[in-house]
C-alpha cells in the first residue's frame, strides 16, 4: 500500500492523525487556509515542521560548543545521507550524529503532545519516506509529499476555502521558517554570526553536492558544510509542483517567514 492509500485508509477509519506541515508549504499552499483544509481532511493536529527545526539547531548548537575542534556535515537531508553512505563512505564520519532533523524532532514533540496520534510529515522530499520507514520506523512517520496531499483532498472533495482564520495548534514562528532556503539553517541558527568568516559553507543542488563534499575532506578551514540536495534547498524538491521560479519560491517563504 503506497502512502496515499494508507493515509486514505487511516483518515477512513477515523483514526487520530497529527499533520506535520514542511516549512515550504507557503510555495503550494495558501496561510492559513491549508490548515483548515486538513482539518477538514480529519487531521486532529497541525504542527508546524520549523517548530522542530529549532530543536535541531539547538541540538546542533550543542554538539559544535562540546566539539570545538571537530568539523560537520549537515544531516537533515535524507538525499545527502544516502549520497555520502554509498558514494562516499569515508565523509560519513562528519554527520552530525545525535542532532535530529526537523521532521524527526518534530514527530518526537508530537508524540510527547498528542501521544495517541500518529505523525503524518507533508512536505516536498520523496526520500524523507526512507528516513522515516529505515532510520526511525519507531516514531511511525507517514510521509506524502505535497503533490500526495493534493491527491488526498481530490480524493474526498475538500477544497480551498477564502476568508479561514485558522491556526497551527503547536506553531514554529520566526527564523527557522526559513529552513528550505539554502542556507537556512545556518542563518535561522545564528551560527553565521559565530562563525568566522570561510568556517562556513553552504551548498544546494545536486551538481554541487559531491564537489562540496570532497572540498569539505581537503579544506581544515570549514568547520560547518550546510547542504542541500535539491537545486536552492527544498524548496527545489520533487514533491513540489509549481511554475515558480526557485527566487519566486524563495521569495514566497521569505514572506511568510516574515510575517512573524
Amino acid at each position: 500500500m503506497n502512502e496515499v492509500d494508507a493515509l486514505i485508509q487511516a483518515l477512513s477509519e477515523k483514526r487520530k492523525l497529527v499533520a506535520m506541515l514542511a516549512p515550504s508549504f507557503p510555495i503550494v499552499f495558501s496561510y492559513p487556509e491549508i490548515i483548515t483544509r486538513l482539518r477538514k481532511l480529519g487531521f486532529s493536529y497541525v504542527i508546524e515542521v520549523s517548530l522542530g527545526a529549532r530543536k535541531t539547531n539547538a541540538e546542533l548548537a550543542d554538539l559544535l560548543k562540546n566539539n570545538p575542534n571537530n568539523r560537520y556535515i549537515t544531516s537533515p537531508c535524507p538525499t545527502v545521507v544516502r549520497m555520502v553512505r554509498q558514494q562516499m563512505p569515508k565523509s560519513a564520519k562528519y554527520f552530525t550524529y545525535g542532532v535530529d532533523s526537523p521532521m524527526i524532532a518534530t514527530a518526537k514533540i508530537a508524540k510527547e503532545n498528542y501521544p495517541d496520534c500518529q505523525p503524518v510529515f507533508i512536505g516536498p522530499c520523496i526520500v524523507k519516506k526512507l528516513e522515516a520507514t529505515e532510520d526511525n520506523p519507531d516514531l511511525n512517520i507517514l510521509v506524502l509529499t505535497y503533490t500526495e496531499i493534493v491527491q488526498v483532498f481530490n480524493h474526498f472533495n475538500i477544497q480551498e476555502e477564502t476568508g479561514i482564520q485558522d491556526q497551527f495548534d503547536l506553531g514554529g514562528e520566526g527564523l527557522t521558517r526559513i529552513y528550505p532556503v539554502d542556507g537556512g539553517l545556518s542563518h535561522s541558527s545564528g551560527l553565521m554570526e559565530s562563525f568566522q568568516p570561510g568556517e562556513i559553507q553552504t551548498v544546494s543542488g545536486w551538481k554541487n553536492c559531491v564537489e562540496a563534499i570532497k572540498n569539505f575532506d581537503l579544506n581544515p578551514k570549514i568547520r560547518l558544510l550546510d547542504i542541500l540536495f535539491c537545486e536552492g534547498g527544498c524548496i527545489g524538491g520533487p514533491g513540489i509542483q509549481s511554475p515558480l521560479s526557485t527566487q519566486e519560491r524563495k521569495k514566497k517563504i521569505l514572506d511568510y517567514a516574515g510575517q512573524t
